[in-house]
């Protein structure tokens, strides 16, 4: 655990002195230890093995606070031991259960009808704190103690800015008509012969799913704006599944996806596997839908999401890191918008079950198109769901982390209007308020 212990306090500190700062606190109930430390955390016995694991470890609410800021295991005492400072708030095991997900490992039984845990069932949901990155606050909380037990004036607080923000897009379907069984399934879903027919035939460019060259313009303004390192688009495409939920199955030798592949050679964009449902089904499949990407590209593919965001289980990111993927954009929930993993920072997966640091770092996934307006998750209209984006933008840029979006290329097309809002307005919206701020 001390590896954990250390990690975590680093990371709180979360800035470039956090190695020499994180070790003037220490984490120990143990009295001879307190003068070792400028802050001493008292562990609140989360991690005693008699009762790690068990229900008896989850928070009850309602939650009590510390200065203003929810906390989930310890108490808000803070008192003096000399010239140390004893703080009863466990800060360590608070932030060590979101960023683990460990909540999802007690209550296995708490599954939507794909496998997935619910965001509304979480604590985050459920407690209100959905919308606020609280390890963040632990660590500006943690920050401001440093500064009284030593008057380390010097200590600096994160830049409030947008580090970095992720332009990802799930290619579900890259083209709205591309084979005759597309071609059936509009004619009898009430278009029509002669429309489906018009479709079938548009060159693929002029596809109303095509919407990839679009897409890409928007993180080349941003980067134009920001610079070239602040906004990366990403494209994650599948490599496979067979799953209902797959569908509709796409060809990884179709002429569109290798220019796709070349466009996002370039500087600025990537490709990413798509792991489909069957993968999330069965784990043992990513690594064939990974290589068979990575033949039809002619690269490594570093970076994965799951289809439906259906990472199932936290034991998953076992074979995601195995099969080799260094970055991983799962986490977030289909139902609810927010900061699933407590922080807006990239942080390293923390395997609950074994307590093993990977190198594996997880993208918390800020937002998804379709949560914000389909009426079986958040169900806004489009200017609600406009305003609660730029909340987390501006939560994001006043914490210095980063902000990843998720937009389907299917949904900013011709008939995106379909799906309930303009998603291709919307995401325009955001961006362009996002550079007026200075996020």
């Amino acid at each position: 655990m001390k590896d954990i212990i250390d990690y975590i306090l680093r990371f709180l500190i979360g800035t470039d002195q956090a190695g020499w700062l994180s070790t003037c606190i220490g984490y120990t109930a143990d009295p001879r230890l307190f003068d070792r430390y400028q802050i001493v955390i008292i562990p609140s016995g989360f991690f005693d093995e008699s009762t790690y694991g068990t229900p008896r470890s989850l928070p009850s609410l309602p939650l009590a606070e510390i200065e203003g800021v929810p906390l989930l295991f310890g108490s808000p005492k803070t008192e003096w031991a000399g010239d140390t400072l004893l703080v009863y708030a466990d800060l360590v095991a608070s932030s060590f259960f979101l960023m683990t997900r460990y909540e999802e490992i007690i209550h296995r039984e708490e599954r939507d009808a794909h496998g997935r845990f619910p965001g509304k069932a979480s604590l985050p949901y459920r407690a209100g704190f959905m919308e606020r990155p609280i390890i963040e606050e632990y660590g500006a909380l943690l920050r401001r103690w440093l500064r009284q037990t030593a008057d380390y004036e010097e200590i600096i607080e994160p830049q409030a800015k947008i580090q970095k923000l992720w332009l990802t897009h799930d290619v579900d379907a890259p083209l709205f008509c591309q084979s005759l069984r597309h071609l059936a399934r509009e004619t009898f879903k009430g278009m029509g012969l002669t429309q489906a027919w018009k479709l079938y035939w548009r060159p693929e460019r002029q596809d109303p799913y095509y919407t990839f060259p679009w897409l890409l313009e928007q993180g080349e303004k941003m980067r134009n704006t920001w610079g070239a390192e602040r906004c990366q688009s990403l494209f994650f495409l599948k490599g496979g599944g067979n799953a209902p939920q797959d569908k509709p199955h796409y060809s990884l030798n179709l002429r569109l996806l290798h220019r796709l592949a070349k466009i996002c050679s370039a500087p600025g964009s990537s490709i990413g596997l798509h792991s489909s449902y069957s993968a999330g089904l069965q784990p043992n499949r990513i690594l064939s839908e990974k290589r068979h990407l990575e033949k039809a590209i002619g690269s490594v593919v570093c970076y994965n999401r799951h289809h439906y965001l259906a990472c199932r289980e936290p034991e998953d990111f076992n074979t995601v890191e195995k099969v080799g993927f260094t970055d991983d954009f799962t986490m977030g929930y289909a139902d609810i918008a927010g900061f699933r993993l407590g922080t807006c920072r990239p942080v390293h997966w923390i395997n609950p079950i074994t307590k093993r640091i990977s190198n594996l770092t997880l993208h918390p996934l800020a937002c998804m198109d379709a949560t914000l307006c389909e009426s079986k998750y958040m169900g806004l209209n489009e200017e609600e769901a406009i305003a609660y984006v730029l909340k987390l933008a501006r939560t994001v840029s006043s914490h210095g982390g980063e902000l990843v979006l998720l937009w389907h290329n299917d949904r900013v097309g011709e008939f995106s209007g379909a799906k309930g809002a303009d998603y291709r307005k919307m995401l325009q919206i955001i961006l362009s308020e996002i550079i007026t701020e200075d996020l």
